[in-house]
């Protein structure tokens, strides 16, 4: 049928909107940048804040280098990343 090769195509040209499972804080997120802010991430982890303060942002890359976000920075982002947010205790 010509609805199956249709569909296909479609999806091709779709690649370019390939979207990313994570896990933040325990729970899986789909993210369809390729790259992810501190900011980004945060709210991700805490959607109604507060914002006004600090935190903590560690990543673990299962096919790559681990690491930690500061505000301003941002990460590229692989399929099944994980990142752990907490509030700091600094003010």
């Amino acid at each position: 049928m010509s609805i199956e090769p249709s569909f296909k195509q479609d999806d091709a040209s779709k690649g370019k909107e390939k979207s990313f499972d994570i896990v933040i804080n325990g729970q899986q997120e789909t993210v369809k940048d390729n790259h992810l802010t501190y900011e980004q991430v945060v709210r991700l982890a805490f959607p109604g804040g507060p914002f006004d303060i600090l935190y903590s942002v560690t990543y673990a890359n299962p096919r790559g280098h681990d690491g930690t976000l500061a505000p301003g920075q941002k990460v590229t982002i692989k399929e099944g990343m994980s990142f752990n947010v907490v509030k700091t205790n600094r003010s």
